[in-house]
């Protein structure tokens, strides 16, 4: 077989593993730190740096490929898998997953990341092991097949070597109005989300939130290129609902509103409540949805909190239950299965969005943008950390040799033809 040899490596996520329930809660931030109790297991702090796992595999020709394993910021919330803990994903692995990699083609992408990723003792293997496998695998394959790992998807998916570039999606983290500045004069295609994660973001009503969604839009106006009209989007992780009640028409009023105020803008506006469950947040996106459209608003909206896996996101889109899906890369888990979802996603006319955590890594981001321009998803977020400069580089560049590539590819093929 092609793999000989798993090594792993214990590294750093770009970011910070969240104790979103405390901070929801009225954790005060004090620099860098939030001030409190925890809340959701697994958590000693509010805010702890994140872990990562790289599984290398070694390949026959002594090639070594790399994936990298890490939760999402706000690991267990919203239905998420619980806090990344490096040591048990470190033992499952070698006990489980690193004797099945030795027995399988990997060649073959979507067979290997079946056989590999089977259930263990009638458990689904964590996401986050999932994701990170699944990308050495998918490097696996473009080694082994002297292709890049987007043909690998193309391929495997049955679909046409894409030509057109995905936006881009940056996002600010607290320094918002540096980091926008830097985003606008970058010309990202979607900004700057915001991180809208307290009450002191939001403001009493939501008027904080409203008066910083116009200044980015006065902002873009002010320093921007001529005809610049980024999409504006913003995560208010769920304050919308907390703040003015649960209702889907005083939802879909207020975002309105807030589309009002910005008239030339797309507003896509992510997480604007959390009502408890998939179920209930089916429902009721739904509704908001349908408000929305009905008035014919600029306004969208993007699901991420109790949407997670492939199978959450096939309801919401099949629901219409959003317009737009946060496909959460390391939630979702094999990236075969981001790939389903862009697709899913596709076929109900949703928008896919491929997304994922400030906390990942180089190598995760890297893959993603495979998956992203294989699909042709509508945006996917410039990855990792919280800055702009890294992110939108890593996610940038990659997607530019990438589209080199395969345009040479497409060129090779035509002359052969």
């Amino acid at each position: 077989m092609q793999i000989k040899d798993v090594l792993l490596a214990p590294g750093n996520g770009a970011f910070f593993y969240d104790d979103q329930a405390a901070i929801r809660s009225g954790a005060t931030q004090d620099g860098f730190i939030y001030i409190g109790e925890p809340i959701t297991p697994g958590f000693t702090s509010l805010r702890v740096p994140a872990s990562s796992l790289s599984v290398g595999l070694v390949l026959t020709d002594a090639t070594v490929v790399w994936g990298d394993m890490m939760g999402v910021q706000y690991s267990g919330a919203g239905g998420r898998d619980p806090l990344f803990e490096t040591a048990q994903i470190s033992d499952l692995t070698s006990r489980v997953v690193a004797p099945r990699l030795l027995d399988v083609d990997a060649s073959l992408y979507l067979d290997a990341c079946a056989k590999v990723l089977e259930p263990h003792e009638n458990e689904r293997l964590p996401l986050a092991l999932e994701y990170g496998v699944s990308q050495a695998l998918l490097r696996a394959a473009a080694s082994l097949q002297c292709v890049t790992m987007a043909e690998v998807v193309c391929a495997e998916f049955d679909l046409p070597l894409p030509k057109r570039k995905v936006p881009i999606y940056c996002q600010s983290g607290d320094a918002r109005e540096i980091n926008v500045d830097k985003m606008i004069l970058k010309a990202v295609d979607v900004l700057p989300h915001g991180l809208i994660n307290s009450l002191q973001k939001f403001g009493v009503g939501g008027q904080t939130f409203v008066e910083f969604v116009k200044w980015v839009a006065t902002r873009t106006r002010e320093i921007g290129r001529a005809g610049y009209r980024p999409v504006l989007h913003f995560d208010v992780y769920g304050w919308i609902g907390q703040e003015i009640g649960l209702e889907p028409e005083r939802i879909a009023d207020f975002i309105c509103r807030v589309a009002d105020t910005v008239p030339g803008f797309t507003l896509n506006i992510e997480s604007p409540a959390d009502f408890g469950s998939t179920e209930a947040q089916i429902e009721n996106y739904a509704r908001i949805v349908s408000i929305l459209d009905d008035r014919g608003s600029s306004a969208r909206i993007v699901v991420d909190e109790r949407c997670n896996t492939l199978e959450d996101i096939r309801l919401f889109a099949e629901a219409r239950a959003t317009h737009l899906v946060q496909i959460k890369t390391p939630d979702v888990g094999s990236m075969a299965d981001t790939a389903r979802a862009v697709l899913i996603c596709k076929q109900n006319q949703v928008g896919a969005y491929v997304g994922g955590s400030c906390t990942e890594t180089d190598l995760s981001a890297r893959a993603s943008v495979h998956i992203s321009v294989a699909t042709q998803a509508d945006m996917m977020l410039a990855k990792p950390g919280m800055g702009v400069d890294e992110a939108f580089s890593i996610v940038g560049n990659e997607q530019n040799r990438l589209l080199a590539m395969l345009d040479r590819r497409r060129a090779q093929n035509e002359n052969v033809g």
